[in-house]
């Protein structure tokens, strides 16, 4: 499982001090980014020499407990199931051992000319 660390800034709060809905969606962008990063996929290299990236296909999100201002939150990413062209994440946003935010979220590879199969040596780095 792979581990993000990140905090709470007040732009990333609404009126009622509490982070913004929408916003949990780019702390899991940015736990997925890392954890592709520390696999050793470079997505600006595969995109300029394979024309293939990774698009979010489905989000299936649960919010279970707010998050405020100055928070230090954790996300957690975790690869269930990895396709030709589909990866499954589990991924979660945490706040010490309180969930706070759950996700299972469903990327594929595609091209400019839509899904297209994950490039063998990108599957073999993100496979655990």
């Amino acid at each position: 499982m792979h581990e993000f660390t990140l905090r709470v800034y007040y732009e990333d709060t609404d009126l009622a001090g509490i982070v913004y809905y929408a916003n949990y969606l780019k702390f899991i962008e940015r736990g997925r980014s890392e954890w592709v990063r520390e696999r050793g996929v470079d997505q600006t290299r595969l995109k300029a020499e394979t024309g293939v990236v990774f698009a979010v296909r489905r989000v299936e999100a649960d919010y279970l407990r707010p998050a405020v201002f100055d928070d230090l939150l954790e996300v957690t990413t975790k690869l269930v199931e990895l396709g030709g062209s589909r990866i499954v994440l589990d991924q979660a946003v945490w706040r010490g051992e309180d969930q706070l935010f759950t996700a299972r979220v469903v990327l594929v590879c595609i091209a400019a000319s839509g899904a297209v199969r994950m490039p063998t040596s990108v599957r073999a780095a993100l496979q655990d």
